[in-house]
């Protein structure tokens, strides 16, 4: 149990790590008027074709055709960004799990849903990333080193998702099925059983319910964790030295080598973005301090989900722009509304509905499988129970996330004059 729950807690803290960024740069691009001016000059191009219904021309079935474009998919995606951006800034983790989902159940398939996911989020750190800001933070040597791997491992796991599909488009998505599967299940249950466990300590009076729903056992540790430590103690050369305002400490170039391995390879595998994993790698397995690890992880994940999303993607026809617009736009204003809202509802709730959010992610991915292993004859069931089982599994996932969207925008527009004293 104490296993599971450090990996639940590790991964927690990816998906923190990831809404902060998020956040911060959904703030530096509305507040300030020229990346706001540049964003809706990027934009009106889209709207346009959109309406105009030939958006087809920039990006889609033009391409290699894997998903059929209609003006109701555009709209869709703002709808998923939108949602997607109410459950990052009002969970405070979570919401980029749903976007590669909720594409495929819109029709997308699943290597142009990963490629405009992580297309979005590049676009999305371009446009409002301020490195000038951290620069005194970032380790040079640790992000090069790090953005390494992390091309090695996009590199890798692009050539996997691009293989599948083109050895059978059903094989790609069942592949990219099982992974969400495997990720939102392990987080989605563990955290039915973090809400009930912090329920009762509640109403028993151990404890009071905060305002944070992930204080405490995901805001990272305090100090260096053993692990942490007894990988800085393997003298494998180069070394590399870092934190030197802080006493200063080393570590082998192959371990983050490694890191960035992994962080590319699962960014690619489900376009999440390059920062998904970083945050909690740094603090937990390294030991790199705070300070130097934000810095650090707003450094390479430009290049990292530049590299992924361009090189694996974008350039192979897998990159929908016009969804990737539209998810942009969404997720930017949803952002916004939910991190406001969390200032007038209890933590307590917040933990309940991010539990049945990624739980409907798990349950909608599930539902599909059936039908994908139907059609590679992998096992024998009949298309109409298919049928069935993946119209539960929307009804599922859309209707969570349709109530969760109702619930905060209620409590958002009900709240809004004590919203604005505060403000």
């Amino acid at each position: 149990m104490g296993k599971l729950k450090f990996l639940y807690e590790f991964m927690m803290s990816a998906a923190v790590a990831q809404a902060r960024w998020e956040k911060e740069i959904a703030d530096n691009i509305l507040r300030n008027r020229k990346r706001l001016l540049i964003l809706i000059i990027m934009l009106l191009p889209i709207l346009v074709t959109s309406l105009l219904g030939a958006a087809d021309i920039l990006g889609g079935k033009s391409a290699y055709a894997p998903a059929h474009y209609t003006p109701v998919v555009f709209w869709a995606s703002i709808v998923v960004g939108f949602a997607a951006g109410l459950i990052t800034g009002c969970i405070g983790a979570g919401g980029g799990f749903i976007i590669a989902p909720a594409l495929m159940s819109a029709g997308v398939k699943g290597i142009m849903a990963v490629g405009t996911d992580q297309f979005h989020i590049f676009a999305k750190a371009i446009m409002g990333t301020v490195l000038h800001k951290k620069l005194g933070n970032v380790s040079i040597a640790l992000a090069i080193v790090f953005i390494l791997g992390s091309i090695i491992g996009a590199t890798t796991g692009g050539y996997i998702n691009r293989t599948l599909y083109s050895k059978d488009p059903v094989l790609s998505d069942a592949f990219i099925s099982i992974v969400y599967a495997v990720i939102l299940g392990f987080l989605g249950f563990y955290a039915i059983y973090d809400y009930f466990s912090t329920r009762a300590k509640v109403k028993g009076g151990i404890s009071k319910p905060s305002s944070n729903p992930h204080e405490g056992a995901h805001s990272g540790p305090v100090g260096t964790t053993r692990l942490a430590v007894r990988i800085q103690q393997i003298n494998i050369p180069p070394i590399l030295r870092f934190d030197e305002d802080f006493g200063g400490r080393q570590i082998s170039a192959i371990f983050v080598v490694g890191g960035g391995f992994v962080v590319g390879f699962l960014a690619a595998i489900m376009g999440v973005g390059g920062g998904f994993v970083t945050f909690p790698m740094f603090v937990y397995v390294f030991g790199v301090s705070t300070p130097t690890t934000v810095g650090t992880d707003i450094f390479q994940i430009i290049f990292t989900a530049g590299y992924s999303s361009l090189t694996q993607y974008a350039i192979y026809g897998y990159v929908f722009y016009t969804l990737a617009m539209g998810l942009l736009i969404g997720s930017l204003i949803g952002i916004q509304i939910g991190a406001l809202t969390t200032k007038v509802v209890p933590g307590i709730t917040i933990r309940a509905f991010y539990a049945l959010t990624i739980l409907a992610g798990f349950f909608n991915r599930v539902s599909v499988l059936p039908d994908k292993f139907r059609t590679l004859n992998l096992i024998t069931i009949s298309k109409d129970v298919c049928d069935i089982i993946i119209l539960i599994g929307n009804i599922l996932f859309w209707g969570a996330i349709g109530l969760f969207g109702i619930w905060v925008l209620l409590s958002f527009f009900k709240n809004i004059p004590t919203l604005r004293e505060e403000g």
